[in-house]
């Protein structure tokens, strides 16, 4: 049996009730703590406070009128095309369709005609946090360190590298 590709539609503008939509898919991943779930809104009111000078920069997902997954990216501060990938995260009802990948490799696309030529991002070196790691892999990342014991006692921060 075939299935019928996703109609997803994407946006680079932020609203306000996004913010919302922020919160719902970040906590539904059921990975974040409630300290990182304000930072992702925390960076999100701050482009909606600042705009562009922010330096942070969104990608939405939307899918049968709700915002099914984002990104926020931006260039790395003192360099000249070096971009961080600040969050990428998927509905937990969206996951499993390939949705991250393709939010991923469009914000690469974002990256690259903004002149950036390397993407960094991390995440924790907890077991729970393998298949994470696993999709980063797939996607052409590389492990650039493991800082041990960065974010608690056994908790690594694993900084990843992608060259476009």
């Amino acid at each position: 049996m075939e299935t019928e590709p996703l109609q997803i539609t994407y946006r680079e503008d932020l609203q306000p009730e996004d913010i919302h939509a922020i919160r719902d898919i970040v906590e539904s991943t059921g990975f974040f703590s409630e300290d990182e779930i304000d930072i992702a809104i925390e960076l999100a009111r701050e482009r909606l406070e600042k705009g562009p000078s922010s330096g942070y920069l969104f990608l939405f997902a939307d899918f049968a009128g709700r915002v099914a997954g984002y990104a926020c990216y931006g260039q790395i501060g003192c360099t000249r095309a070096s971009y961080d990938l600040y969050w990428i995260a998927v509905h937990q009802d969206m996951r499993g369709k390939g949705l991250g990948g393709k939010i991923l490799r469009r914000c690469e696309d974002l990256i690259r005609r903004l002149g950036g030529t390397r993407i960094y991002l991390e995440t924790s070196s907890r077991p729970q946090y393998e298949p994470t790691r696993q999709f980063y892999l797939k996607s052409g990342y590389t492990i650039e360190t493991v800082l041990e014991d960065f974010y608690a006692p056994g908790d690594g921060k694993v900084i990843f590298l992608k060259v476009l």
